[in-house]
């Protein structure tokens, strides 16, 4: 009956957990995808076996002592202070073997510290709670968010049962898109606290970390998809941002590449349009969804005095001007962050059309994308 009670219990306190803690879990470290996590593994398994022998040795010595040379068995302790002997036996074997342990591991961090010639630089930027990815070479960027799918999930009393989410809290809106069997240069940052970022598969993991640039590099060998997550407690949403990378062939990385340089072409061109306000509507409420919404909640009633409730906000409800210069640049000394780098002319029009006609505000504006761009213009004049 207690055996039961006690089950039940650990039962009830699982369910609590998040559905991400339900990993696939083994009895080792994973290969990993690239040469430095194989290098890492092979380095894993020398020390490990190195760590079984010597735990082997130590206290199969104890037990066989502990046995043969008990006192109830009239066994009679030595009596001396110390042999000079044993101590430089004991002193040095585990120079020997941290020597021959500190060669292999050197020899792999020199190997992530000094890359080969590179093909191509990819800047990642860390952000509360996102990732940008500036491709050097191509002259393109990206920003990536966990997905919506496991961002409505997550909400309070939202509805959708977690387990119903594929690959739940790890999934992006846009994933780092990098071709195959090719070095790629990374150099991390952030723009507001430090971040980590960390793909386990890659064999490394590096602090993004603001007005310092952190250097690393990979090669990945085979196409997929790799999944990892922010390392450093960077906030209260730091569980909610993933990274994904998708790996791809050559041939289809350069179709990418033309598809997103079109793409940019057309957003820029889609900012000098007028737009509907039904279509303003329905991306401001995707760019709400995904950015404003674990702040201010799905009905705008906001949370405490950190993030303000939306609804009859006297931001929200004022001048439209201030509120895109709220948008763009945030508050100082509060929660509030800017968003001048994440999101484009458009989105941020929307997101003010969306809040000001939502949550019962009146203000009913339909803000167009070029007067975004017009006050960040008329900001870099001054």
């Amino acid at each position: 009956m207690r055996l039961n009670v006690v089950t039940k219990g650990l039962i009830g306190l699982l369910a609590l957990l998040p559905v991400a803690a339900f990993a696939e879990y083994g009895l080792n470290m994973p290969r990993g995808a690239t040469e430095f996590s194989e290098n890492v593994y092979e380095l894993h398994m020398i020390i490990f076996w190195i760590c079984v022998v010597i735990g082997v040795l130590v206290f199969g010595a104890m037990i066989v002592s502990m046995i043969r040379d008990r006192k109830s068995k009239g066994v009679v302790a030595e009596q001396f202070s110390h042999s000079t002997k044993a101590e430089v036996i004991w002193t040095v074997i585990p120079i020997i073997i941290l020597i021959a342990m500190a060669v292999p591991a050197t020899k792999s961090l020199i190997e992530m510290e000094q890359p080969q010639a590179m093909d191509m630089t990819i800047k990642v930027t860390g952000y509360q709670w996102l990732w940008k990815y500036d491709y050097k070479d191509e002259g393109i960027s990206i920003v990536s968010r966990l997905d919506n799918e496991s961002n409505i999930a997550r909400q309070l009393d939202s509805g959708v049962d977690p387990a119903t989410v594929d690959n739940y809290l790890l999934n992006v809106d846009n994933p780092l898109v990098i071709p195959e069997d090719t070095n790629i240069r990374f150099l991390l940052t952030a723009d507001d606290v430090i971040h980590a970022w960390w793909v386990p598969e890659f064999g490394w993991k590096r602090d993004a970390i603001p007005g310092f640039i952190n250097q690393a590099w990979t090669n990945v060998k085979e196409p997929g998809i790799y999944r990892g997550q922010c390392a450093e407690l960077c906030g209260k949403d730091h569980g909610f941002m993933p990274i994904v990378v998708e790996v791809k062939t050559k041939e289809d990385y350069a179709a990418w590449v033309l598809e997103q340089k079109g793409e940019a072409v057309a957003e820029v061109e889609a900012t000098e349009e007028s737009w509907s306000q039904q279509d303003l509507m329905a991306r401001g409420e995707s760019v709400y969804s995904g950015n404003c919404m674990s702040c201010h909640q799905a009905d705008g009633s906001g949370m405490s005095t950190a993030f303000p409730a939306l609804v009859g906000s006297e931001v929200v409800e004022g001048n439209v001007h201030e509120q895109i210069e709220l948008i763009l640049h945030g508050r100082t000394g509060t929660a509030m962050v800017g968003f001048e780098q994440t999101l484009s002319d458009i989105d941020i029009a929307a997101v003010v059309t969306y809040t000001r006609s939502k949550f019962g505000n009146q203000a009913e504006e339909v803000v167009q994308p070029n007067l975004v761009k017009e006050i960040k213009s008329n900001q870099e004049e001054i």
